[in-house]
């Protein structure tokens, strides 16, 4: 039994209402988790400790968004995460790190057939 889902526009640009509504939510809780975050930190004392531990927090979430995907992944996935390491071990940049990595496996993944 095939489902009709009402959608805004036509073609490959045609918005589901429904997607709309969750991105638009997930922006919005978002927003609200950093805006709280920030607030509840700046009314509290940070120790050392939790300063070190929130410097590591954006690659530890990097790591566990990607690790699986690297793990699935094949030589290009591999290639491209070590285009990324060496781009991070010699800028110590993560966001230049990953630009590079997606660019590369984006490329590899274009020349193969």
């Amino acid at each position: 039994m095939s489902s009709v889902v009402a959608s805004v526009g036509t073609g490959a640009l045609s918005l589901d209402p429904a997607v709309v509504a969750v991105v638009l939510a997930m922006a919005a809780a978002t927003m609200l988790t950093k805006v709280g975050g920030l607030w509840f930190l700046s009314r509290v004392e940070i120790s050392e400790r939790i300063e070190a531990g929130l410097a590591v927090l954006p690659g530890a979430i990097v790591v566990a968004i990607l690790a699986p995907e690297l793990i699935d992944g094949g030589p290009r996935e591999w290639a491209a995460a070590g285009v990324a390491a060496a781009v991070m071990a010699r800028t110590e940049n993560i966001l230049l790190a990953l630009v590079a990595g997606v660019i590369t496996v984006v490329a590899l993944r274009s020349l193969a057939v």
